[in-house]
């Protein structure tokens, strides 16, 4: 008997089938820090990502907090309120 032949009776699963069962796997819970929170992102170059990711290591923060902390001086800049992390 070849070593494929089990192959052939099984019923062959529906991509549909499939893509459900992927997308249930990949679905979970948000981590407790996200939970009300929203993305924000943008392409930035390469220099840029060094240079943000740098500063804040060296400042021992979070690159979160440090776009945070940006993001609060453009708003003073523009005459909005600060909203901070």
């Amino acid at each position: 008997m070849s070593r494929f032949a089990k192959l052939a009776d099984k019923p062959k699963e529906t991509s549909a089938a499939r893509l459900m069962a992927e997308e249930l796997a990949t679905v979970s819970a948000p981590a407790p820090s996200r939970i009300g929170r929203k993305a924000i992102s943008g392409y930035f170059s390469p220099d840029m990502s060094l240079a943000l990711h740098t500063c804040a290591r060296r400042n021992g923060v979070s690159l979160q907090a440090l776009m945070a902390e940006a993001f609060d001086d453009v708003l003073r800049k523009y005459g909005e309120s600060p909203i901070g992390s």
